[in-house]
Formats: structure tokens, C-alpha cells, sequence
């Protein structure tokens, strides 16, 4: 008798081959998929600048993303392309996801497998679900951690100038009021720090209820809306007025109020809505490779930049100009090589990179640079300008300190000039004059883009905007070009006396001027504007209002 385990799968043949039997191969089953991870991150109060080192880290490496407030724009600042993002706050029947649903949608993402973040506001363990969440993955056998975020409880005050704690005040007490059964006459006793959770609608009741509790009805409060962002909003009252002044200020959810004496530092602390441009929305019209380090320092000034590429860069039609060029670099053509812009930059080194060439190509010629920005492109590819203007970043400026040449102390008498297709001739005709011989050359080719969605354009026309930023006279041409003139109420700030002139040949008045041809100097100069203007209506006692704010229907002429 032949035992279970000895038992073998055969193959019957058919009946004249009867004999020559043989056992059946089998093939193993593939491995089951090991499930994923799941990292629980604290998505802070609003803010992105206030993400931690490591959730950035896990936001990069997501393969889905499982959040309940999707903002598209900062998955796509911090996420990689094609990250699967799952609504955490609806099912597929549109109804209300509860704690236990959400834990099992977790679940479900990380059991087939990948990196799978859990983005949750503020921090994942301080009123949020992060806990029973993370529970149900241990239960379930998935691995995974947890990455603490600021909460709203501290940085939203923080932001408003409202500390929670003094040399004087040390004590500090959290009320979620949306709690039942809350007993005020413990929780208001003595002077310490109050911070209320969802008191946006009920703030009058719970203002009653500590006043009774024996807080003076004069004590300070202070009801933040919209915390950390741009959009933040401060009502600063008493408890017996804090009702009426957050009704008259038409405040709405996620709001953090604080109620202590801490709350007078305000007047002195406040930092973030003080910001020259805080809540200005700022339309910044350049190419998107160009725009991040203008928007940044708008951003750093309290803005809201918005960009919208108004030009497209592309090769040249006919490679063959570009193609000799490099080939004359190489082979000792040129004493100098000059770059007009960082997209000129960008097409050599393109061109470079195509032909198996680097830097070291330079090597013997001297190379000049219009401004800094150009200059840490060449540096950042291994290359040290010989010569940057000092004085006025732009052609004119680089032409003023070129030197003229010298056929003793010059061996080669051409220079290479990678240029765009719409560029001026004043660099050339000034280089002529000095004694060099120019090769023009166009490296790449600036086009208008496409329009912009028609929600910006009526924006644009209608005074959405509070200010736009134009580094380009090509910006004022094909902005106008493609979405119609600013309104009469939107700051303009220019980058230069040249972009200047053709925004004022638009019918546009220029409102700021940089004092050199530099998107630093550029925000800088829009900052100090917002400045003088918010200082102005402080100094006449009246309200600090936007541009978009204050626009009338008097069409701006030119100057």
C-alpha cells in the first residue's frame, strides 16, 4: 500500500503507448505580493514650509497617496508624476467616510503593495485618526511608521503673533468644545492659556460659559481663520464682544481661538499678516523653468504667486548655425563666447550634452555672463565667467565693460554669441565697434504660448490680480497677446526701463521700477511698494486693503 505523501500526479498516454507513462510536472504557485508600507504623515496646519525633512522624503517616494483634502497643487510640488492619490473623505457612493472605513481603505492600498502615504492635517496623533488608522494596519500585519507634523494648535497662534506661553503665563489648556459634557469651571479656572477647537459657530455660548466660570469679560481673545495660510484672517476682541466680532467678520471652519492675556502680545508680535504683500495675488508671466526663483521670494513676502507662462522656448528651426558654432568652440574659433540669458545657457549646454562634450570644452576661452543668474548657470556647469557686469545686469551693461580689441594681447578676434531669435542688435553693432567679430548665432527660439484658461484671463481683465511682475518686454507683448490688458486697479512692476517702455506703449501704467535688472530686485521693489502702502492706510486709519480689494471702474491711462 502506497502512502498519501508518495503519491505522484501522472499522465496516462494513449492506450498503444500505454507503457511509456510519465509522472506531471507541476508549476509552483508565484509567491504571494508582500503588501506595502504605510507612513502616517503629518500634513501640518496649511503652510508646505512647515513639513518635516522626512515627510517630504516619503512624499517623493509615494506610489499612492490616501488623503481627505486632495489640493492638487501640492501633491504635484511634493509628489512624483502618476502617484495614485485616494479620496480619504468619500466613498464610491459619495457618503461620509467613518474612522473604521478610512482605517479599512488604508488597509486595502497597502495590500497591494508599494509605498503608501497617509497624509493627515496637522499631526497624525493630536485630534486625528492617525491612531485607529495605524491600529488597523498593525492587526492586519502591515508594516509601518509614524511621522509627527505641526499641529495647528501651537502654529496657528504662532502665526497670528499670539504665544501660548509667557514668563508669566505657563500654563496652556486645549478644549476640543465640539466635546459634550465639557465642565468650564474647571477648565477656565485660574489664568492659563485657553485654545478652543471648533468654536467657529459656538463661540458665543462658550464665551458665556467662562465668563461664568469667572474669567473677566475684558479678557482678550483672539479667533484665527485659515491658519498659516495666505488666506489667514484675525478677529482680536474680548469675551463679551468676540460673538458679535467674529459675526461682523464672517468667519468660517478651520478656525483656532485663544483666550488668555497672552493675547495682547499681538499688537507687538504679529508677523505673518504684516507681510508687504500678504494675500496679494501676484501673476508672475514667464516661462516655468523661470519663474521658481521670482515666485519663491514672492512667496517669502507674503504673496500668492501665480505663474503663467506667457513664452515657449524651442529649438531653432535649422540646427546647422548652432552646430558650427560649437564645432568653431572646440576647434579654437572664438576668444570669447557671450551669454545674454540663462536659456542661452541651457541650448549650449544641451547642444554640449548631445555631442559628448562638457565643460572642459571652455577651456582657454573667456566667457562673459549679462547677470548673477547667468552666472551660477555657468558655474553650476562647471564654468567661471571672466566677466560680469558690476554695474546694470542686462546687454547694455555688459557692453559698457567689454573690452575692445586688442590684436597684441587678443590672438583670435570673433566671439560667439548664443542668442535668442528676438533678440536686439545693440549687443552686436556695440561689439563691431569695439573691434570683435560677432557670430550671431540663434541658440533657441522664444514663441508666444497658449492662452490661459479662461478663469485666469477674466482675472487678468477684471482685476483678480493684485499686481504682475513683467521681466520681459516679450512678456508684456504676448501676456497682453494672449489674455488682454491688466486692470486699471493691478500694480505693475517691470523689470527694467526697456520692459518698462512697451508696457507703457500697451496703455500701461508702471507702477515699479527695479533698480536693476534682477527677479530679486524685482520682488524686492513690489515688496517695498506693499509696504508703503499698507504703512499709508495704517497712518490714515483705514483699512489695509489689497489693490484687487480697492479697484474702481476708472480705466488706468498711460503715463
Amino acid at each position: 500500500m502506497t502512502r498519501p505523501t508518495e503519491k505522484k500526479k501522472t499522465l496516462s498516454a494513449p492506450a498503444e503507448k500505454a507503457t511509456t507513462t510519465k509522472p506531471l510536472t507541476t508549476t509552483k504557485a508565484a509567491p504571494a505580493k508582500p503588501p506595502g508600507t504605510v507612513a502616517f504623515v503629518g500634513a501640518g496646519p496649511g503652510d508646505p514650509g512647515l513639513l518635516t525633512v522626512r515627510a517630504v522624503e516619503l512624499l517623493a517616494a509615494a506610489d499612492v497617496v490616501v488623503a481627505e483634502n486632495q489640493d492638487e497643487a501640492f501633491l504635484a510640488r511634493f509628489c512624483k508624476p502618476g502617484v495614485e492619490v485616494v479620496d480619504g473623505s468619500v466613498g464610491d457612493d459619495g457618503q461620509a467616510l467613518s474612522h473604521a472605513m478610512r482605517a479599512k481603505l488604508v488597509v486595502k492600498a497597502a495590500k497591494r503593495g508599494g509605498n503608501v502615504v497617509r497624509l493627515l492635517d496637522g499631526d497624525p496623533f493630536l485630534y486625528g485618526t492617525g491612531s485607529e488608522e495605524a491600529a488597523a494596519c498593525g492587526k492586519a500585519g502591515i508594516p509601518f511608521e509614524i511621522v509627527p507634523g505641526v499641529s495647528a494648535v501651537s502654529a496657528v497662534p504662532a502665526y497670528a503673533g499670539v504665544p501660548l506661553t509667557t514668563a508669566k503665563a505657563r500654563e496652556v489648556r486645549v478644549v476640543n468644545v465640539a466635546e459634550s459634557a465639557l465642565h468650564w469651571d474647571a477648565i477656565a479656572s485660574g489664568k492659563a492659556t485657553l485654545v478652543l477647537l471648533s468654536a467657529t459657530k459656538v463661540i458665543g455660548d462658550v464665551a458665556k460659559a467662562i465668563i461664568r466660570a469667572g474669567r473677566d469679560p475684558e479678557t482678550p481673545v483672539a479667533m484665527t481663520e485659515q491658519g498659516t495660510t495666505t488666506e489667514q484672517r484675525t478677529v482680536v476682541s474680548t469675551l463679551e464682544r468676540i460673538a458679535a466680532d467674529v459675526r461682523a467678520a464672517k468667519f468660517t471652519a478651520p478656525t483656532i481661538t485663544v483666550v488668555g492675556e497672552t493675547v495682547a502680545l499681538r499688537e507687538t508680535l504679529s508677523w505673518f499678516e504684516t507681510k508687504p504683500l500678504f494675500g496679494w495675488r501676484v501673476l508672475v508671466p514667464r516661462t516655468k523653468e523661470q519663474a521658481s526663483e521670482l515666485s519663491a521670494r514672492l512667496r517669502s513676502c507674503g504673496a500668492v504667486p501665480e505663474e503663467v507662462p506667457t513664452i515657449a522656448v524651442e529649438p531653432p528651426r535649422t540646427p546647422q548655425q548652432m552646430e558650427r558654432a560649437i564645432k568653431g568652440l572646440v576647434t579654437g574659433r572664438y576668444e570669447w563666447v557671450a551669454f545674454t540669458s540663462r536659456n542661452a545657457v541651457k541650448a549650449v549646454r544641451e547642444r554640449f550634452e548631445e555631442y559628448g562634450l562638457d565643460a572642459r570644452a571652455f577651456a582657454g576661452i573667456k566667457v562673459a555672463a549679462v547677470g548673477e543668474q547667468t552666472a551660477g548657470d555657468l558655474l553650476a556647469w562647471g564654468i567661471k565667467p571672466d566677466l560680469v557686469p558690476t554695474g546694470e545686469q542686462s546687454a547694455a551693461g555688459l557692453l559698457e565693460e567689454w573690452p575692445p580689441y586688442d590684436p597684441v594681447f587678443d590672438p583670435i578676434d570673433r566671439v560667439f554669441l548664443p542668442r535668442a531669435d528676438i533678440a536686439t542688435e545693440n549687443l552686436v553693432a556695440g561689439l563691431i565697434e569695439r573691434g570683435w567679430e560677432v557670430d550671431d548665432v540663434t541658440a533657441y527660439r522664444t514663441v508666444r504660448a497658449a492662452p490661459p484658461a479662461a478663469p485666469i484671463r477674466e482675472a487678468i481683465k477684471g482685476g483678480g490680480y493684485d499686481a504682475v511682475v513683467f521681466t520681459s518686454s516679450s512678456t508684456v507683448r504676448n501676456l497682453v497677446g494672449i489674455a488682454g490688458k491688466p486692470h486699471t486697479a493691478t500694480v505693475i512692476a517691470c523689470i527694467g526701463p526697456a520692459t518698462a517702455k512697451t508696457a507703457e506703449e500697451h496703455g500701461l501704467r508702471v507702477d515699479v521700477l527695479a533698480p536693476s535688472p534682477s527677479v530679486l530686485d524685482l520682488a524686492n521693489a513690489l515688496a517695498e511698494y506693499g509696504s508703503a502702502s499698507r504703512a499709508a492706510a495704517v497712518e490714515a486709519g483705514e483699512a489695509v486693503l489689497r489693490p484687487s480689494q480697492k479697484r474702481t471702474a476708472t480705466r488706468r491711462k498711460a503715463k
